[in-house]
């Protein structure tokens, strides 16, 4: 039901019980409380649901402490009135301090139901956050399609906010990247058998999306999906584990011995002297000692070394004295 429609029928509502029990007056002064009642909800639309259930945590924990230490100051020999007054302070005092505290810590602890997990304790759920460069990087399609992910894949509001906002850029380049990255999502979503989900939980406390994604993961105690290296170190740091596509594409590249020889197209020049590069089907690199002069050509070279990298795997190879290619 649309929110205009529901604030009418309230309205409506008001007037009607305010007419039946004192008349025109009552409708008035009925239909003033409605108007009031309305602004004070549209004044409160910012409020979350998390927020609202860690206010209500903290006033029932305010309410049995003040419910304790009143009962503490029974036990003294006083006045009935002065007692009365005591409990009255305390239960404001602490039920003030109760909802204080929680709404601080509300990012800390949820109490919602969205959160609570009901299943036994040999059973896992598996989940998996998607962060934003996973996304634009566009490969999550094709694992999404072999069904190596197992569990719910969760795409945080906020992402979907930071992709907008890439998506909208007056940058070329980021606004391409960003409504790249909503078509990967599209896809995504219509993958039959992929359980997704768009989570709404925010965090105010913060306004970087690395660390939001990091207090969404312990929350959910789920796993980040990223191809961001700074992120994978400062999430596997604070003990989440961490799935990053590039370590498995390293992982799964052909493994390349020395002596080995390859056939191989030569592309651009090096960065040292004379060197040449070209790439292999996957994309790893492969430097080629002393063959600037044959840039273009499909040469045969043999391999001499292996280095690994964050970014990815390079190939140093030389060029073999019979080269037929």
């Amino acid at each position: 039901m649309n929110l205009f429609f529901l604030r009418i029928l309230f309205t409506l509502g008001c007037i009607v019980i305010g007419y039946q029990g004192f008349g025109f007056t009552g409708m008035l002064f009925s239909a003033l409380a409605a108007i009031i009642m309305i602004i004070t909800e549209a004044g409160m639309r910012k409020v979350s649901v998390s927020g609202l259930s860690s206010a209500v945590f903290g006033l029932i924990l305010g309410l049995i402490m003040a419910k304790l230490v009143g009962d503490a100051f029974s036990l003294a020999a006083m006045d009935a009135l002065m007692l009365s007054r005591i409990r009255v302070g305390l239960t404001l005092v602490f039920c003030y301090l109760g909802m204080v505290m929680a709404l601080r810590g509300k990012d800390e602890f949820n109490i919602i139901i969205p959160y609570v997990r009901l299943r036994r304790q040999d059973q896992s759920q598996d989940v998996n956050i998607l962060d934003t460069s996973v996304i634009i990087d566009g490969r999550i399609v094709d694992i999404c399609k072999t069904r190596f992910l197992s569990g719910k894949i969760v795409i945080p509001k906020f992402v979907l906010r930071e992709l907008q906002q890439i998506a909208d850029s007056t940058d070329p380049i980021k606004r391409q990247r960003g409504r790249r990255g909503l078509e990967i999502l599209n896809v995504v979503q219509n993958q039959p058998g992929i359980d997704i989900i768009i989570h709404e939980q925010d965090f105010t406390t913060t306004n970087e999306v690395d660390a939001k994604l990091v207090l969404l993961a312990k929350l959910l105690e789920a796993k980040i999906l990223t191809v961001d290296f700074n992120l994978n170190r400062v999430a596997s740091i604070q003990g989440i584990k961490v799935l990053n596509i590039n370590e498995l594409a390293n992982a799964l590249k052909p493994v390349v011995f020395p002596g080995e020889e390859m056939h191989i197209k030569l592309i651009k020049e090096g960065k040292e002297h004379n060197q040449a590069v070209g790439y292999l089907d996957d994309g790893t690199m492969v430097v080629v000692e002393d063959a600037r002069k044959l840039i273009g050509q499909n040469v045969l070279v043999a391999v001499t070394s292996v280095l690994q990298t964050q970014a990815g795997r390079m190939i140093f190879t030389k060029i073999e004295k019979n080269n037929h290619a």
